[in-house]
């Protein structure tokens, strides 16, 4: 038996982009650049893990808007198209590139890969990327669990609770719609809790929650393990804690390994580098340039004069690095274990994105190291709901108000560039709720301006965009979708009061922004006496 497990979280999410009124549009890319770098490579490292007959065991959150994108007919279409476009850039590279031995090798393994990925999506694949990750389920490799609806910031809804018990209900019920089962957990939204929130979560069936260290050290109780075993609140949900110990050696720009001078330089690309005219037919229809994923150069150090990748090298020191982490916690369990009344768990949870997008040796380090806590005897794999099957019986406390974000509490989504939308984002939730609890036998015509309102207002919604707004990247996109969701949220509204409704352009909104096809706004209208009722009911 080992002395302690490792249990390894990723969260995968995008916000909701869809627009279907332009051929190509810009920020569609984040969907695109993260199937191509992140949830393709996880795909193929885990279904190799599981053929090579090495025990793996991950838990990941996939969100209900990255669901619904990559199930999207539309979304899957445009995907393809910017794959064939990639490698046929690739192509062009190798070409490009024949003449400096070391960039020619780099560029042939982007077209190699590239190639590859878009063989396994058209034919292995068949395009449906969910029912690859169902398949690692089914097989235990994955714990599948998933997210509030939009990724709202559940803290900031404590004045309307039931805009708080809309986001988890309707996210658990687009998980079983599109997934086939019940998630093993919820990932709260930037980790974000509120005391408040607990008996919502019970009441909605959920299991567990991940949450950051300080929601569980200055909770209303000493925890007796620390961030080392869950506890239970007193609605009888179990919370996680997030060591800050092993995630600081994966995050920290500083102390990180993606910061190694071996890996791959996330921002030095072809697409701001190269002739404007020899990238035309791979950059957006204005022209603007982008990243296009290729990039020859490795991190280096603090310097401008990068030198070139050498994927091999980055290879070997992705298991170099998965070498030190795994000792690093076989030390940190052995100095745990004689403290504590049961194996100690250390839960390390982490954007998916930053294996393979940000970190692009992520995937590969990731592979390595359940390859090499495979041979362990000393650690082992344990997802937070197999740990709750073997250790049921948890330390009783009330958490603390918390998020993962800087200095852990709201400030990231709560400050003077962001302020404004919670003005007014709270404004149109009261208002749906009012409309909720007010029309209780809408006619088809009401129903259906009442089921679009609550879309626009759970996109409206996602943290998303007042992280954006925060961190000044993409802000003219963030700052447009908040605003598009409100100003049609109220002219959705206006339709009601008036009874005059331009059909036309409802419809235009409603392929727009088709998320949740089963809506019932009705879910804004909670009745303590039937919370366990669908709400396709």
């Amino acid at each position: 038996m080992p002395q302690g497990y490792l249990s390894i979280v990723l969260h995968a999410h995008l916000p909701f982009v869809r627009h279907p009124e332009h051929d190509q549009f810009l920020e569609e890319r984040w969907l695109f650049e993260a199937i191509t770098e992140t949830y393709i490579p996880l795909i193929m490292r885990l279904e190799r893990l599981h053929l090579d007959k090495v025990n793996c065991r991950i838990a990941l959150s996939l969100s209900p808007p990255l669901l619904t994108m990559l199930s999207d007919p539309l979304l899957k279409e445009r995907y393809e198209k910017y794959l064939v476009s990639s490698v046929k850039l690739a192509e062009k590279e190798v070409v490009r590139t024949q003449w400096t031995e070391d960039t020619a090798q780099v560029a042939q393994f982007y077209k190699n890969r590239l190639t590859e990925i878009l063989r396994l999506y058209q034919n292995e694949y068949q395009r449906d990327l969910l029912s690859r990750f169902r398949k690692l389920h089914d097989k235990g490799v994955l714990e599948l669990f998933t997210s509030c609806a939009t990724h709202g910031y559940l803290p900031l809804m404590q004045s309307h609770p039931d805009a708080a018990r809309a986001q988890i209900r309707l996210g658990i019920e687009t998980f079983k719609r599109l997934m086939g089962f019940d998630p093993a957990g919820l990932w709260l939204p930037e980790c974000g809790y509120h005391p408040k929130h607990d008996t919502i979560l019970a009441e909605e069936g959920v299991r567990y929650v991940i949450v950051d260290a300080h929601a569980v050290l200055f909770g209303n109780k000493r925890p007796r393990s620390g961030v080392y075993a869950p506890v239970t609140t007193p609605s009888g949900l179990s919370a996680f804690g997030r060591d800050l110990i092993s995630s600081r050696n994966v995050w920290s720009a500083t102390e990180g390994y993606p910061g190694n001078t071996q890996y791959r330089e996330f921002y030095r690309d072809i697409g701001f580098e190269l002739d404007l005219e020899y990238l035309k037919p791979y950059l957006n229809p204005d022209g603007s340039r982008i990243s296009t994923g290729l990039k020859y150069f490795k991190v280096t150090g603090q310097t401008d004069k990068k030198e070139t990748y050498q994927p091999k090298e980055a290879y070997e020191q992705a298991y170099s690095d998965a070498e030190d982490f795994l000792a690093n916690r076989v030390k940190q369990i052995k100095s745990l274990a004689p403290l504590l009344d049961r194996p100690p768990l250390v839960v390390t949870p982490f954007d998916a994105e930053l294996f393979g997008h940000w970190w692009f040796e992520g995937p590969d380090w990731l592979d390595m190291l359940v390859r090499a806590i495979h041979k362990s005897d000393e650690v082992a794999l344990m997802t937070p709901g197999d740990y709750l099957d073997e250790y049921p019986d948890n330390q009783p406390m009330q958490l603390s108000l918390s998020s993962w974000g800087v200095n852990g509490y709201h400030e990231v989504w709560l400050n003077g560039s962001n302020d404004w939308v919670h003005r007014e984002v709270q404004a149109i939730t009261q208002k749906m709720i009012d409309y909720a609890q007010q029309i209780k036998a809408p006619s088809g015509e009401q129903k259906r301006l009442l089921n679009q309102m609550a879309r626009e207002l759970l996109l409206a919604q996602s943290s998303d965009w007042a992280f954006i707004l925060k961190t000044q990247t993409h802000t003219a996109y963030a700052f447009r979708r908040i605003r598009d969701h409100i100003d049609r949220f109220n002219r959705l509204e206006e339709f009601l009061k008036t009874k005059e409704i331009d059909d036309v352009w409802v419809g235009d909104i409603e392929s727009k922004d088709n998320i949740f096809p089963f809506m019932d706004y009705q879910i804004y209208a909670y009745d303590s006496h039937c919370h366990t009722q669908s709400i396709s009911r």
